[in-house]
């Protein structure tokens, strides 16, 4: 076994003196459960006596690292516990689900990714890491960097979508955001790309349910996310729960050692999901606990993230009887250790709580959550230009919905250190915008759906709002439409409470849920103008309103400061200019639905693959559109021909044909026509995010080469550059029509 990893002598010294109970105990990872008050009924009896546990197991020094824990005051006090437990001092690395903000919330990661903007991701994670070393945490369960093409996935809500090169584009930004320039930076964390890999493509959309992904789809789709964060210096990995192809990803040596060790190059330390180490046993895979762990070890995990009784801890034994190689042991806790002493913790463990109180109040952080809320936010349909609204002509406005009041579905998922007090719903940024010249009314219109089956989240205490028991559905419908009525402009907030998507969360259907289709069809029957803006993280069945409703806002759960961003996007102080991050299917029956798929036989009937109605998108990969136009002259290629290891340049002229200062999303397609596979009819390749003046051209220009063209083959089952023609469409979604082509070889 060859050790890569980095030798300091601190380090050194330590692995010398450690007994191998402290070692073991270093790659041990613990949730530290601090329940809210109220919560307990339907608590697993196990996470009730969790605290209890861990700090036992800190008084003996065999615990490497907690996560769950955000109270400065409790990091410092856990932090005295292990380092006073442990002969050697070493201290404890604290992680923690760091999504899309701690205290400030951003919007969820699938909206940032609609931004296609790369600074408005890092900046964004940049504010959550300094809040989060702010208050101990040292590393965050981030990015998410899982490919989803099927929205039935919960998780699809972490994530950037369906595209590998704008997903890489995000991962790297995340990574960034949260490590600073280098592992160490001051005020920022460890980034945590999960999971490895392949867990977005589970079969039916079903969260934990096994995947089956050909070598192609695994090379060329899922695994580039995670090269661009390792390229981008993310310092742990955290291994999937799935069995991938037979095989679960934390008990698979080949994807956790020769693809990503060797073939990805990563150096850093991975960590399981929660107790996927000891659901190898689970998975009928590992004949028990003891086994589960050394075939996790073996594998390549270094830690394991446990919730009670892990695995790990039967590590010590297998070491004393050989299956376990104790060099294979040394290089995973040199692995952690060298994370601790990069972060600077054996020189300062603990956090300064008032500057903590400090950082987390911090008002710029505030504005740089509505910033990224601004510029995710989606505009699907603008029939007649209802957008923006105009408001000094409003005499009244009509705010309906269950989610425009919703403080804590504004925050979306994935969420635990928020402040409802200080969270803008869209309700609340409508009247202060409008505050003097127009009347608000707001109704809710029906009650807030409820799940099937609860959400894990629920014997947190974490859940959206409820109605009360003698809510009248009847009663409440009717005061809706008589507003819209009565109104000069009627905004419908629709969507899915944030308790409806996220980890086990998955759904069958994409309708939206409860009675609000009822309710959106009773406000249009008034014949007031309708906006409806939807609060989501996947897409949903809106093929009714697409038709019938000309103003559609898609503004996803945009965090802390939401309602202020969607007040400013709906009057136009600013304009929305945000992408899909994926395909919008028509109906569920479509899904899994992406742009990348290969011409296939033919290719003249794609639209009509289905014979009961169209087989194409309601909105395509990359749609958006803003409160201008633009037009796309000709694309010009700066040679015809180039070589196997050619560069050409695409460029093209983009005009602003509006009023009004715009910013397009420039997108390129590529096209190979033959070669040693089949490939994509629309793959994008490159894309530019531009600011362009009213009535200004601006010329963009991409560079494509090897690295945009080369692919990996089943036919080779290698990576392959190949001698062909290309086509390039440039535009501002995957349907784009300006065209040209060029020749390798």
């Amino acid at each position: 076994m060859t050790d890569t990893t980095e030798r300091t002598a601190l380090v050194d010294d330590l692995l010398a003196r450690m007994t191998t109970k402290q070692k073991v105990g270093q790659l041990i990872q613990y949730f530290y459960f601090s329940l809210p008050e109220g919560a307990g009924e339907g608590i697993d009896p196990f996470i009730s006596r969790q605290p209890q546990a861990v700090e036992t197991a800190l008084a003996e020094g065999s615990v490497g690292s907690l996560l769950f824990v955000t109270d400065p005051a409790e990091t410092n006090r856990l932090q005295k516990l292990a380092i006073e437990g442990n002969e050697h001092g070493i201290p404890l690395l604290f992680g923690f689900d760091v999504i899309h903000g701690l205290r400030t919330i951003f919007p969820v990661p699938i909206a940032l990714a609609a931004s296609w903007d790369a600074d408005t991701i890092e900046r964004a994670q940049t504010v959550a890491a300094r809040e989060a070393r702010a208050v101990g945490i040292h590393w965050a369960f981030a990015p998410m960097v899982d490919i989803a093409r099927d929205p039935r996935w919960g998780r699809i809500i972490e994530g950037a979508g369906e595209d590998p090169l704008l997903g890489s584009v995000v991962a790297g930004a995340q990574v960034r955001g949260f490590q600073g320039e280098e592992l160490g930076a001051s005020e920022h964390i460890v980034a945590g790309p999960k999971h490895f890999a392949g867990y977005g493509a589970a079969l039916g959309g079903r969260d934990y349910d096994e995947v089956d992904l050909s070598d192609q789809e695994f090379w060329n789709t899922y695994l580039p996310p995670f090269k661009a964060a390792i390229d981008a210096g993310a310092g742990n990995i955290m291994s999937a729960y799935m069995d991938l192809n037979g095989v679960p990803a934390s008990g698979n040596h080949w994807l956790l050692t020769e693809v990503l060790r060797d073939a990805l190059g990563f150096e850093g330390f991975v960590v399981t999901d929660a107790n996927a180490a000891k659901d190898l046993e689970t998975h009928h895979f590992a004949a028990d606990a003891a086994d589960a762990a050394v075939r996790a070890l073996n594998a390549g995990v270094d830690m394991e993230m446990g919730i009670f009784q892990p695995a790990f801890a039967n590590l010590i034994e297998a070491i004393d009887d050989g299956r376990v190689d104790t060099a294979r042991v040394d290089e995973a806790v040199r692995r952690i250790l060298v994370v601790k002493e990069k972060l600077g913790l054996f020189e300062q463990p603990y956090v300064d709580e008032a500057d903590a109180r400090r950082v987390l109040a911090d008002p710029a952080h505030r504005d740089e959550a509505q910033r990224a809320a601004e510029r995710s936010a989606v505009l699907l349909r603008n029939e007649g230009g209802i957008l923006p609204l105009d408001p000094d002509s409003l005499g009244s406005v009509a705010v309906i919905g269950p989610l425009a009041t919703s403080q804590r579905d504004t925050l979306g998922p994935w969420v635990f250190d928020f402040d409802l007090g200080e969270t803008v719903t869209i309700a609340e940024g409508i009247a202060t915008r409008l505050a003097g010249k127009a009347s608000v009314v707001v109704e809710q219109g029906v009650a807030e759906p409820k799940r099937t089956f609860p959400s894990m989240f629920e014997q947190f205490g974490d859940t959206s709002p409820s109605a009360p028991a003698d809510f009248d559905a009847d009663a409440a419908l009717d005061r809706a439409v008589r507003a819209a009525t009565d109104a000069d402009v009627a905004i419908v907030v629709l969507g899915e409470q944030q308790d409806m998507i996220g980890e086990n969360a998955s759904r069958s259907d994409l309708s939206l849920p409860g009675d609000q289709q009822r309710l959106l069809e009773a406000v249009v029957a008034t014949g007031t103008r309708v906006v409806l803006v939807l609060m989501n993280g996947r897409p949903l069945d809106i093929r009714w309103a697409a038709e019938n409703v000309p103003g559609i806002l898609d503004v996803w759960y945009p965090g802390t400061r939401g309602g202020s961003a969607v007040a400013s996007l709906l009057f136009g102080d600013t304009a929305p200019a945000g992408k899909l991050p994926f395909t919008w299917p028509r109906t569920v029956g479509q899904v899994p639905i992406h742009h990348a798929i290969t011409r296939s036989h033919a290719p003249q009937n794609q639209d009509k693959r289905y014979w009961n109605e169209e087989s194409t998108p309601l909105f395509p990969f990359g749609h958006g559109l803003g409160y201008t136009s633009f037009e796309y002259a000709e694309v010009r290629v700066d040679a015809e021909r180039v070589g196997l290891d050619g560069t050409v340049t695409v460029s093209v002229d983009v005009a602003n044909t509006g009023d009004r200062d715009g910013v397009e999303v420039v997108q390129l397609y590529l096209h190979q026509r033959f070669g040693t596979s089949s490939r994509p009819l629309r793959q994008l390749a490159a894309f530019e995010r531009v600011e362009i003046a009213a009535g200004q051209t601006e010329t963009v220009a991409f560079r494509i080469g090897p690295d945009e063209r080369r692919y990996w083959s089943a036919a080779t089952r290698d990576w392959v550059l190949d001698a062909t023609v290309f086509d390039v469409w440039v535009g501002g979604d995957a349907n784009a029509q300006a065209h040209a082509e060029f020749t390798v070889g």
